[in-house]
């Protein structure tokens, strides 16, 4: 079974979201991390790109697929997690811990249309 992290915001697409203020942290879920497998490749955008909900912003290879990564929210990306260039790898270790993206949100209200860890666990069931 995955592990569902409480206080964090979930999307259909297995992306989570830290809300701090104005500015989202965004990472993948520790069933998408398992799902790919080990990973080996995390493409991720640059400061100052700008990411739409629900919009590819980059992705997450593993040794058996490539996995596209859709924005939970829309803003301006403030800052990548460097050391994913270095160590994709440590998505697999925690995936709570290593965010992929902060990002200032231009909407904060889109916040509302992603689910909380119980909605989302519920959602995971109905997949299984």
């Amino acid at each position: 079974m995955s592990k569902i992290a409480e206080g964090l915001l979930y999307s259909e697409s297995h992306e989570w979201v830290k809300v701090e203020g104005d500015i989202a942290v965004i990472g993948i879920s520790d069933f998408a991390q398992k799902s790919m497998g080990s990973i080996v490749y995390v493409d991720m955008p640059e400061e100052d790109d700008e990411v739409s909900q629900d919009e590819e912003f980059g992705a997450v290879e593993s040794v058996k697929a490539a996995s596209d990564l859709y924005s939970p929210v829309s803003g301006t990306v403030i800052e990548k997690n460097a050391a994913l260039e270095d160590e994709p790898g440590l998505l697999n270790t925690d995936p709570y811990t290593n965010w992929i993206i902060r990002v200032r949100m231009s909407d904060p209200s889109e916040t509302e249309s992603l689910m909380d860890a119980a909605a989302y666990s519920e959602f995971l069931d109905r997949q299984a």
